[in-house]
């Protein structure tokens, strides 16, 4: 018995298999520092995020990359100042846990909450 047509079908569907599944598109976004950052660093300073979701380093507006690179400079520090973090009530939570995070990504160790004992009575005004 002849199989070489056999085998010329099989490298044909072969390569129509090749050409019909798609080539994989998924990425992974990994923020990264691209620079130093441009605001001074305290021993203590605090991110703060307003209730229309804007990002602050010690009450200067930044935006997320800017917020990488400070977290990045203070983190690469030998003594590593503290970084608060202080939303606003009003806040959305998405914006929060990715500013959460990014605070944890950077390899910043001392992080502490602040302003939660404004809400100990949750709910009343």
């Amino acid at each position: 018995m002849n199989i070489t047509p056999l085998i010329d079908v099989m490298l044909v569907l072969l390569i129509m298999f090749i050409m019909v599944i798609p080539i994989a598109t998924h990425s992974l976004a990994i923020p990264l520092p691209n620079g130093t950052g441009t605001f001074t660093i305290q021993a203590t300073n605090t991110v703060h995020i307003d209730a229309q979701d804007r990002l602050y380093w010690n009450g200067q507006e930044l935006d997320r990359q800017a917020l990488l690179n400070q977290l990045a400079t203070a983190a690469n520090m030998a003594e590593q100042p503290v970084v608060r973090f202080e939303p606003d009530p009003l806040a959305s939570y998405d914006r929060s846990s990715k500013t959460i995070a990014l605070i944890k990504d950077s390899g910043v160790e001392k992080f502490a909450f602040v302003g939660n004992e404004k809400y100990r009575t949750f709910g009343a005004d």
